[in-house]
């Protein structure tokens, strides 16, 4: 369930693949994580500290702010999903539990449809890709021949030697790269979750299209719907915290950026920049979009309260 999803997960370093049980893999992986949550943090605090500085203008200040709340929150979600991992495999694993498991070959080939929807979050992955290898390629006709650091930072040691600098060029780079896949993976994640609720919705449509034939399905559709409902505020619960967070930056940072671009004059860093808001876009429009989809299944599947308002109600009508 949710395989690729996953691993996209284990490459943002915040997903230990289930199969990584030996002791020599456990602590790789848990190397590898810490030294991309490190990066991230470290690269958030010398910005951070350089905007406190250094910066005197509104030049300035949104050359730094738009990469820096980017890896923070990139950061941020890294360790919150690390703390709350249980939570997430919780979620997953009920997929394959009663009353979510597909249980004839219709509710396979539903589940098989959805899980096509998930994996074409791929397309997500190469735009963002795309607009990674944007920006490294602008830095490096721009930052590197002039020995510029790529995002503008406090570093409290001498960088001009080769060997130093390059190290600390490098180690941005690499904070921009994994702020990118984690972003990816994460909302990946969360679109996953909500093409499953979608899923359920219609497999409980196909349920109850067999309840004529047999009216004792009718209460396990009926425990069905409420569960796929008491899941989906799970869901949200776990992605709240996450997506409060997301959204105030990404407004901050398409803000910054069309700022920037309208000062910008060499066609490269344009490029870079709206390739860079395209990918915010795109990533508010994910949310949008899914959460569209499961408020649309919500409607489509919705079950009558059996109370007394929806009696006064028929009631009136009649």
């Amino acid at each position: 369930m949710l395989k690729y999803t996953l691993t996209v997960c284990s490459v943002a370093g915040f997903w230990q693949p289930l199969t990584w049980t030996s002791m020599f893999k456990h602590i790789f992986y848990k190397t590898f994580a810490a030294y991309l949550i490190s990066t991230a943090y470290i690269c958030v605090i010398s910005q951070f500290i350089n905007i406190i500085i250094n910066v005197d203008n509104s030049d300035e200040f949104t050359d730094t702010l738009y990469m820096m709340l980017t890896i923070l929150v990139a950061g941020y979600k890294q360790v919150y999903i690390w703390i709350y991992r249980k939570d997430f495999l919780d979620l997953i694993n009920m997929l394959t539990e009663k009353p979510f498991a597909p249980c004839d070959a219709i509710e396979i080939e539903i589940q098989e449809k959805f899980e096509y929807f998930i994996k074409n979050t791929r397309r997500y992955l190469i735009v963002v890709m795309i607009a990674v290898v944007a920006m490294i390629l602008m830095s490096i006709s721009s930052d590197l021949k002039e020995r510029n650091l790529t995002f503008k930072a406090w570093i409290p040691f001498d960088y001009s030697s080769p060997t130093v600098y390059f190290f600390v060029y490098t180690h941005q780079l690499i904070a921009m790269y994994d702020s990118a896949i984690v972003n990816v993976s994460s909302e990946s994640l969360l679109c996953g979750f909500l093409q499953h609720i979608c899923c359920q919705f219609e497999i409980l449509g196909h349920r109850l299209t067999k309840v004529k034939d047999d009216q004792n399905l009718l209460g396990a559709c009926i425990s069905h719907h409420n569960r796929i409902f008491e899941y989906a505020y799970s869901v949200n619960d776990l992605f709240a915290k996450i997506i409060v967070a997301q959204f105030p930056v990404s407004m901050l940072v398409v803000c910054s950026n069309l700022f920037r671009l309208a000062m910008v004059t060499d066609l490269v860093s344009a490029f870079a920049l709206v390739m860079y808001t395209n990918v915010m876009l795109v990533q508010i429009f994910n949310y949008c979009w899914f959460g569209n989809k499961v408020k649309l299944q919500f409607t489509a599947a919705y079950i009558i309260s059996m109370n007394l308002e929806s009696f006064v109600a028929v009631s009136i009508n009649q």
